[in-house]
Parts: structure tokens; sequence; C-alpha cells
């Protein structure tokens, strides 16, 4: 009768009961991560991950029939701490925190049942699996400020003036700016995506692997540079008749996959004979029966369960009813509540549970503060997320013209302020735009702060301590002008320390 050894594939077979098992625990993680494959077509192409993987660690088949388990126990630390950062996700609601670890516990589970010399036999196919994770968002401010960076000062090179404002920019021609859909984002992660993939395949040497996906992250920035030039350039000198609609999309899809192929077709010519690693290459191990991986996979179920048992105890006294309303705004100094003007813009903040907003006037000057509230947070309603900001990335009237940093002293206490002078309409040269500057600071547990990173944080200690997911974001807005400055540090002065008491004891409300 054959042992564990000649029979290879009964040994996948605590693995694929773990993996079962993750993936109906973690289901809600999951599903939104392929609803964001679905929506976005920045990461429709990690469809194609998991069948990419199948494929990969189907061409080591007849390796891995050969190379022997050997289960490491100690890699369960590792995946104690991959559940505790999908808690931490769950907790502060950063989706791909969440979203990270789920692909990282997989990952873990085979390492810790089969060992290493199985994973040293699959090592891309397992690190590739993480492109499946729909992380770069971040990197599209970064993206567009470098592209708005290269267009003006390539068509300035080219002799044309030009006058810039933020992503905005006017030529003698016409008005131009850089949106999302220029940071050229999609173009760098599937290029990452399919360079790292094409390395693997064609080169055998590290070396080269890692020059080619350098190579593939740096040209489409550069290719996405040159497109945007191109394109202003193109409308530039055909009365904006061209590149200016939906060819303005189709002609930058087709550069892309032109530079793309190109970059392919010279990789090929250094390419190496890649054959796979012959069994005697990853050193002998003793064999495991199927028997000996149970109770490595028993473990790592155990963790998990504990896991999503521990998120569910940590929920239970999440209030079923977001709070009413009842908010008060009045500030206490010589600025005075007023019925209007109402706020001209709205921020950029979807769905908050409690939104209060008041209108204040000190003579002829009038400014505004704005709160949003915060509670039983989620994907619709989040009050840390790329898309939030003093100006939401729907906004269709309005845009943020610049930004910075402040910091008042409100009744002894030191608070840092975000700040942006907001413009309405999209062209630069229109002498009746209104432009607002506004400031922007969170209040999370009893903090004031302004970095994402640090409110996530708050919000998860605070979660963790079992005291709810309230956080709120402070708006508080002028008409821009010389004075503009001065009024708002007076505002932010007199009715920060009475809106801090309030908020604290909203989110200390049942």
């Amino acid at each position: 009768m054959p042992t564990d050894s000649h029979r290879p594939w009964h040994r996948l077979v605590p693995t694929l009961a773990l993996i079962a098992l993750l993936l109906l625990l973690f289901r809600d993680t999951a599903a939104a991560m392929v609803a964001i494959w679905w929506r976005s077509e920045t990461f429709t192409h990690a469809f194609l991950v998991p069948p990419i993987v199948v494929w990969l660690v189907w061409r080591q088949r007849h390796l891995l029939a050969t190379v022997p388990d050997k289960p490491v126990p100690a890699l369960l630390l590792l995946v104690a701490g991959a559940c505790f950062l999908w808690l931490l996700g769950e907790l502060a609601t950063v989706g791909a925190a969440s979203q990270f670890a789920l692909v990282a516990l997989i990952v873990l589970s085979v390492l810790a049942v089969h060992g290493w010399a199985v994973a040293r036999a699959i090592t891309f196919p397992l690190v590739f699996l993480f492109f499946a994770v729909p992380l770069g968002e971040f990197l599209v401010p970064s993206l567009m400020e470098g592209t708005a960076d290269f267009t003006v000062l390539a068509v300035r090179a080219s002799g044309i003036p030009v006058y810039r404002e933020g992503l905005q920019f006017v030529i003698p021609s016409g008005s131009w700016s850089v949106v999302e859909a220029c940071s050229g984002v999609r173009y760098l992660i599937a290029s990452f995506m399919v360079g790292t993939l094409f390395a693997y395949l064609n080169y055998r040497r590290l070396g080269r692997r890692l020059a080619f996906v350098a190579v593939s992250l740096l040209v489409p920035i550069v290719a996405n540079w040159l497109r945007a030039y191109m394109i202003v350039m193109i409308g530039h000198f055909s009365g904006n008749e061209l590149a200016t609609g939906v060819d303005h999309l189709i002609y930058g899809w087709v550069f892309f996959g032109l530079v793309i192929g190109l970059m392919f077709m010279i990789g090929a010519r250094w390419a190496d004979a890649v054959d796979p690693p012959e069994a005697s290459e990853l050193g002998a191990r003793a064999a495991a029966s199927v028997g000996r991986l149970v109770p490595v996979a028993g473990a790592a179920a155990a963790l998990l369960l504990l896991t999503h048992g521990g998120l569910w105890w940590l929920d239970r006294d999440q209030r079923g009813t977001p709070p009413a309303p009842s908010l008060q705004l009045a500030a206490d100094s010589a600025w005075l509540a007023s019925d209007g003007p109402p706020l001209p813009w709205v921020p950029g903040f979807a769905n908050p549970s409690v939104t209060a907003v008041q209108t204040f006037r000190q003579g002829e000057r009038v400014g505004w503060v704005w709160v949003g509230h915060f509670r039983q947070q989620g994907d619709a309603r989040k009050l840390v997320s790329s898309v939030n900001g003093l100006v939401g990335t729907e906004q269709k009237l309005w845009s943020q013209a610049r930004g910075g940093a402040t910091r008042i002293d409100a009744a002894g206490t030191p608070v840092a302020l975000r700040t942006g002078e907001l413009r309405r309409g999209v062209a630069l040269d229109s002498v009746a735009s209104q432009r607002v500057q506004a400031w922007m600071v969170y209040r999370v547990g009893n903090r004031w702060t302004t970095s994402d990173a640090v409110a996530k944080v708050l919000q998860a200690l605070q979660r963790l301590a079992g005291q709810g997911d309230d956080g709120s974001v402070l708006l508080l807005a002028t008409p821009a002008g010389p004075q503009a400055e001065a009024d708002l540090a007076v505002l932010a002065r007199d009715s920060l320390p009475l809106l801090a008491a309030r908020l604290d004891a909203l989110r200390a409300a049942p």
C-alpha cells in the first residue's frame, strides 16, 4: 500500500481545509476585495491573479510531488501576527490592511503546514498572490503632482507660456487639469504586475529579474508624463479638436500599450532559458505524513476562529442607532451665529451619522463651521478614506487650488490644522471664480489630529478598549482674501475648545 509520500496530493487536504475555513470566516473581507476589482478599473487586472497563481503552482507539480513536507510550528507566530493585523484593519476600517492580512494568512498557512522546502519550490506564486490586494491608490496624489510638474515644464520648454495653479494650468489655447485618471496609477500597477511575471518567466538570474521589475515601474511613470504632454500639445495645435474627448482616453491606452509592448520586446532579447529547479536544488527534508500536518493546520484554524470571535466580542457594544443630529456649533466669541449665506460647497465626506453646519458673521465678514460625526463606520461611512478631503473626488464645481498646514493655540492646547484654498469653476482664467479658504482637523477619542494614520490608530485603540468607533471631522471656512487667515485663526481659537467638549459628549452618548 503506498505511503503518504507517494500520494502527494493527499498532503493538500489539511491546507485546503484551512484555506476554506479562512475564506469562510473572512468572507466579508474577500468579498470587499473582489468588489474593488469589479468596480475599479485600476484593479481589474487582479481577477487574473488567482488563476495565474494556480497555473504557476501547477507548473511545479512534478517538483512538488518529490519535495517532502516538514511543518514549521514557529510560523504560527506570524499567523497570529497576520490575524492581529486583520483585526486592526477591521477595527480601524482600513480595508487595505484587512485584505493584505487575508492574503498573508493564505501564504503563511502554506508555509506553516508544509515547511520551507515546499515554500522554496513555489516562492514566486506565493509572493505573486499579493497582487490580488488592491493597493496603490495612495500614490495617486503624488503621481498627479509629478504629471503636472513634467507637463508644465515640457510645455514651457516647447515655447508655450503656461500659468499654473495647483493641478490646473492655462495655455493660450485653453485650460487643462490633471485629474485622477491622468495620474497613471492604472498603468503603473498593471505594468508592475505583468513586468514581475515576465521577469520570473524569462530570466533566471536574480539581478536581471530585479532590473526588469525596476524598469516596469519606471517606464509607465515616464510614459504617462509623455502621454500627458503630447495630449496637451495635440489639443493645442489642433485648436482643441483632438485629444480632448473620448479620443483622449483611447489615445492614452493605445500609447501605453505600445510602450509596454516595446518594453517586453526589448526585455525578451536578454531572456534566459528558465528551467524548473530540480528537487536536489532544494535540499533533502524529512518526510511528513498527512497526520503530522494536521496539528499545525488545526492550530492555525484555532487562531482564525479566535480572531473572528475577538472581533465579534469587540462589536458586541456597537450601538444600533446613530445619534440624533443635535450638535450645536455656536461660537463663544465676537463671531455671531447667522442664518446665511449657506456653506458654498459640499465637503468631501460621505454619509456622516451627524452633520452640523453654522454660518457666523463678524461685521461684514462671514465664516462657516461644518462638522461631520461618524459612528458604526464601514465601507459606506468612513471618517478617514483616500477619497475624503476638503473637496470630494466626485465634486465637479469645486477644486482645491493649493494646500498646506498651520497651527494655533486653543485655550492652551496647540492644535495643528490642514489648510486649503478652494476654487469654484474649472477655468483658471474665469474672473468670476469664487474662492474659499478652509481649515480641517479630525477629532478621534479626545485628541485633535490632521494625520490620517494617527486618526486610524486612535480609532483602532478606541475600539480595542470597547469604546466604539466614533470620530469627527471639523471644517472652518471663510471667503479667501487678505484677512482670511486671521479670521479663521480667531474662529478656530474660539470654537475648538467648546467643540471639543461637545464632540466628546456626543461620542459618549448612547
